[in-house]
């Protein structure tokens, strides 16, 4: 979890620093999405395709949704986020994804709230300690640190930063919200595939 996390955030300078030079960040998740597209195919193709249940259209149309929003939508709104924000506040705020997950669950009545028992508890206090540790990391000016060595990645900055930061910061939140909605999504089109698979049977 923590290389993973590690991997993460040098993606995240190394995709902004491209966007930088000029790269569209539509054509990068086009292509990003393709490749893995690519490569998953072989795997669900040999592994799965005499387990998983006949395409019907509602699934069809969940996968769709839940492509849109859980992929396509969230990665543009992130990327183009990453124009006008800076990669460590981009890394803060993608750690309120379950935070967001859990408050949107409760509000639509999938999740349920026991303050009496432990583990209901546990996600309370989770849930509020993970939102004060992305604000802090978000509004928390250290001392400055000086780089011993001539920087790699050099990401240029405009002068309109306030605007840009109102803007990225707008992107950033909605992307987060449609990258917890798609978590939320998976979990009814995994119902619905398996609703429809246990019919087959």
């Amino acid at each position: 979890m923590v290389l993973a996390q590690v991997g993460y955030t040098f993606l995240y300078f190394i995709t902004g620093a491209s966007f930088n030079h000029g790269m569209n960040p539509h054509v990068y998740i086009t292509y990003r999405e393709t490749v893995a597209g690519v490569v998953m195919l072989p795997f669900a193709y040999f592994l799965e395709r005499n387990i998983r249940p006949k395409m019907t259209l509602a699934l069809f149309l969940e996968i769709f949704v839940l492509s849109f929003l859980g992929v396509g939508l969230t990665l543009n709104m992130y990327f183009a986020s990453l124009n006008f924000t800076s990669p460590d506040f981009l890394a803060s705020m993608v750690n309120t994804i379950a935070s967001i997950t859990f408050v949107i669950a409760v509000v639509l009545r999938l999740e349920i709230v026991d303050h009496q028992n432990p583990g209901g508890l546990a996600k309370v206090i989770g849930t509020m300690l993970s939102l004060a540790g992305v604000l802090t990391m978000t509004l928390y000016k250290g001392p400055v640190l000086q780089n011993l060595w001539h920087p790699l990645i050099h990401i240029k900055r405009s002068n309109n930063i306030h605007e840009e930061w109102l803007k990225g910061s707008i992107l950033t939140v909605a992307s987060c919200i449609t990258w917890s909605i798609g978590y939320i999504m998976k979990v009814s089109v995994g119902v619905l595939v398996l609703a429809s698979y246990f019919c087959c049977c």
